[in-house]
This record gives structure tokens, C-alpha cells and sequence, in this order.
């Protein structure tokens, strides 16, 4: 493993992301105080509590999530989609550097970012509702594995995309709305039975409900379910990858 080739590549990600450090602070920060106040008072006043937990409290994890979520993907896709527009992918692909480190040193910084985003929307969060999380060690579990997951994706995007326009595609056509609808905001056991069933085809509601009993121990699917639906969401995108270096679709042509 070439460690100074994924420090290389780390590094320079990580310092486009501190150039604009301010913008990373504030606008999670904005973005987190805008939907509690939109939330709380639209619909915290008619919903005091969801199984027993403030509403307030009770949509951080969801929250969370969909930041991370589309950070992880738009992170992770710019990243890599870059340096194929401007041609230094070539470079890159001619170095003594494998795709497994490439792959770790662009993912590894992207899944960072993400992970720093949610901490940031964290600490807001707790500026407004009373936070109490149950298992620390999940909650961290569950936060590590959607970065890396989902950056993952982000990364097979990157490379697929052939614009700046199918960058944004899948985000925000596919990924945004299955985060909303996969009760980010809401438990689906409020849902009629009908739309429940439905709703458990979602694969994102296996990723919120696993971080939301992280919080409160409360859960819309057991626990073991949501871990082996991460998992296997992320050895997917591990073989596309290992596929797509390995035939040099959409990089070498």
C-alpha cells in the first residue's frame, strides 16, 4: 500500500475543502437553525412528541442524515469528476499508485468532510432541543458507515458523469427524495399500513432507522436489518468500482 500516494491525494482534497471553511461552517449551521424553525413551528406545534421523544429531538437523526447523505455523494463525486474534466485523471491513472489507494485517498477525504458536516450540524442541533444519545459507539458506527458508503456512490458518479449537470442527477432526482421519503422527518409507523410496506423498499430508511435507535433506542426496522443493509449497500459500490477500474469504463475512454 502506498501511503504517501494516498496522503498525497488526501491532502490536496482535504485543502480544497479547508479554502472554504468558512462556507462549511455556516451554511450546515444555517441550513440545520432553518429547518428547525420551519419544522417547530409548522409542525412541532400539531406533533408534541413521536414514541415518547420531542419532535424536535426526534428529527436531528433524519437531519443528519440527509446532510451527510448528499455531502458524502457531492463531496466524493466532484472530487474525482474534476480531475477527469480537466485531464489530470491520465496523470493520475500513469503513476505507480493502484486503484485501491485511489480510492482510499479520495473517499477517505470526502467520507472526512461529511463526517465534520454532521458533527457541525450535531452541536447546532443541540443548541436547540435537549439531545440525548443513547449509544454513543452506534451512533459513531452508523455515521462512519454512511460517509463511507455513500461516498463510495459518490465516487462511481463522479466517474460516470460526462457533465457537470449528471453530477447533481442522481443527488438530487433519486437521492434527496428517498431521504425525505424514508422518514427522515417522521416514523413510518405514522404511515397507513399500506404506504409502511411500501416505504420498507426504501433502502434509506434501513440507514436512518439504525442511526435513530442509535439516539433513543427507538427503531422503524431491528437493528441487525439496517447494519447488513449498509453493508451490503457498500460492498456493492466496493465491486462497481473494483469493475470499473478493472475494465477502465467512462476513465480510459
Amino acid at each position: 500500500m502506498n501511503w504517501t500516494a494516498i496522503r498525497a491525494i488526501y491532502m490536496f482534497e482535504m485543502a480544497r475543502f479547508f479554502r472554504t471553511l468558512a462556507q462549511s461552517f455556516i451554511s450546515p449551521v444555517i441550513s440545520t437553525s432553518l429547518y428547525f424553525v420551519v419544522f417547530g413551528a409548522a409542525i412541532g406545534s400539531r406533533i408534541q412528541e413521536v414514541e415518547g421523544v420531542s419532535y424536535g429531538a426526534f428529527i436531528v437523526p433524519g437531519l443528519i442524515m440527509l446532510s451527510i447523505i448528499t455531502q458524502s455523494i457531492s463531496n466524493a463525486s466532484f472530487g474525482i469528476y474534476f480531475p477527469k474534466f480537466i485531464g489530470t485523471i491520465y496523470e493520475l491513472l500513469s503513476a505507480p499508485v493502484n486503484f485501491l489507494e485511489i480510492v482510499v485517498g479520495y473517499v477517505g477525504a470526502a467520507a472526512t468532510k461529511s463526517m465534520f458536516i454532521g458533527i457541525v450540524i450535531l452541536a447546532t442541533a443541540a443548541l436547540f432541543v435537549d439531545i440525548q444519545i443513547q449509544n454513543w459507539p452506534a451512533m459513531i458506527a452508523f455515521m462512519v458507515l454512511t460517509c463511507l458508503s455513500f461516498s463510495l456512490f459518490g465516487f462511481i458518479i463522479g466517474i460516470w458523469a460526462s457533465n457537470f449537470e449528471q453530477l447533481q442527477l442522481v443527488p438530487l432526482l433519486i437521492v434527496t427524495p428517498l431521504v425525505f421519503l424514508g422518514g427522515s422527518f417522521y416514523s413510518i409507523s405514522m404511515l397507513p399500513d399500506f404506504w409502511q410496506i411500501v416505504t420498507l423498499f426504501n433502502p434509506v430508511v434501513y440507514l436512518i432507522s439504525g442511526f435513530r435507535w442509535a439516539f433513543f433506542g427507538l427503531a422503524d426496522v431491528p437493528i441487525m436489518i439496517s447494519l447488513f443493509a449498509i453493508a451490503g449497500f457498500t460492498t456493492m459500490c466496493l465491486v462497481a468500482i473494483w469493475w470499473i477500474f478493472k475494465t477502465g469504463w467512462k476513465i480510459r475512454n
